[in-house]
């Protein structure tokens, strides 16, 4: 069959993974098609920026095409190298080292900083929000898109592989399905039979954006909020300001908030609520701030505020699955994580360029491309994973097992 007649790649969900790897796509002049359960790119609140990594950029830079490289690179945030400071919310001070009380055990100001090397390129640490992200993967891409579309599964045939719709229609036919869409996955619990799994740490948090004047009193940096006065547990809030925007009300700045379990709790135990809810728990919860930090949360923009639920793949690493030829998965799909050092989407990201490379090189589906995908990727996502988990034992207290609850 020519190349151009050939039946297209399947890709369900268009989170950032799913859309990078169509970019691979895309330059390779493999046919694709997305499917997204969301009705369009501005259906939800985007979340937070994220820190990138020298392999996570690496990836992208690796796929896009130079001049839409370049434009992802101009709309990073970069802040300089020199590592996370912690500040103590209640009085709004630096904590230049985790110090010790008397007793030798970490006092109320001991907030371990983040990770000693937080630079990833030219000295820098970088950052981006997910939703400008996911603007610029799509560029291009919008008419291989569909919306309105939850994948609920698949069905194979002898030639090639239908993503199922939980409308109970069914896609073309594809010569390959990836499962991108997120941590609830059916593609991923069907492809594995239940053995990826997505526990629930128990761990909640919020979402929030300001405009960059509210910033003004942190400045340049990155920074580790951290309040331990509340009774219920630990809580902190991570963000990440950039310099040359602080008198700009107009660019808007992100961060998140995370807790132990208990201190985060949404109306009904509806995380999905956006909005007014979100953001008005974050304001309660920070009151007794410092004057230094309440700007991030008294200026925020509430229709950007979410909550979100901290999960975690099984720590030990990611399971084997029998190989389907014809089916594979990515991102959160197959390795959730806890927010702890800011791995998650650096691995997505790895992820489609490893798959897009792969597809590129076969020139589309070929007979053992998921199989070379998965024993690569399953290598370095199982290491991502552990690290993770580690760390979040530690800033989070969540210990899970296989008798925890999955999302």
């Amino acid at each position: 069959m020519a190349a151009n007649a050939r039946k297209p790649i399947l890709i369900s969900g268009a989170g950032l993974s799913s859309l990078l790897l169509a970019q691979s796509l895309h330059r390779a002049s493999i046919p694709f098609l997305v499917y997204e359960r969301d009705a369009s790119l501005s259906f939800r609140a985007q979340g937070y920026r994220l820190r990138l990594s020298a392999e996570g950029l690496d990836a992208v830079e690796s796929v896009l095409a130079p001049e839409a490289f370049e434009t992802f690179w101009a709309k990073c945030s970069k802040t300089g190298g020199s590592g996370m400071v912690a500040i103590n919310a209640l009085t709004g001070s630096n904590v230049p080292e985790a110090a010790k009380n008397e007793s030798g055990n970490k006092g109320d100001d001991a907030v371990k900083r983040g990770p000693p090397a937080l630079a990833s390129r030219d000295g820098k640490v970088v950052g981006i929000s997910r939703g400008d992200m996911r603007k610029l993967f799509l560029s291009g891409l919008e008419s291989s898109v569909r919306w309105s579309r939850q994948v609920t599964g698949y069905e194979l045939t002898s030639t090639g592989v239908y993503a199922l719709f939980a409308d109970g229609s069914k896609s073309v036919e594809g010569d390959m399905l990836v499962g991108g869409e997120g941590i609830y996955s059916k593609v991923a619990k069907q492809l594995s039979q239940g053995k990826l799994k997505t526990y629930d740490t128990g761990a909640r948090g919020i979402h929030g954006q300001a405009p960059s004047t509210a910033f003004k009193g942190l400045g340049e940096g990155v920074w580790n909020i951290a309040d331990n006065s509340n009774p219920n547990g630990k809580l902190f809030v991570i963000t990440n300001v950039r310099p040359g925007d602080m008198d700009d009300p107009n660019v808007h700045f992100g961060w998140t908030m995370g807790a132990q379990p208990g201190v985060v709790r949404a109306p009904g135990d509806n995380y999905a609520l956006i909005g007014a809810p979100a953001a008005t728990l974050a304001k309660t919860l920070t009151k007794d701030w410092h004057p230094r930090l309440k700007p991030l949360f008294e200026e925020m923009d509430e229709s950007e505020a979410a909550f979100w639920k901290i999960t975690c793949s099984t720590p030990s690493g990611v399971p084997d699955w029998k190989n389907e030829p014809r089916v594979t998965v990515i991102g959160d799909a197959v390795h959730s994580m806890t927010p702890a050092g800011g791995i998650g989407a650096n691995t997505a990201i790895r992820d489609s360029a490893l798959l897009g490379r792969l597809l590129t090189q076969a020139k589309g589906y070929q007979d053992g491309v998921t199989a070379a995908y998965e024993t690569e990727m399953k290598v370095y996502a199982s290491e991502a994973v552990k690290s993770s988990y580690g760390m979040a034992k530690g800033q989070f207290g969540v210990i899970i097992d296989e008798n925890s609850a999955t999302v």
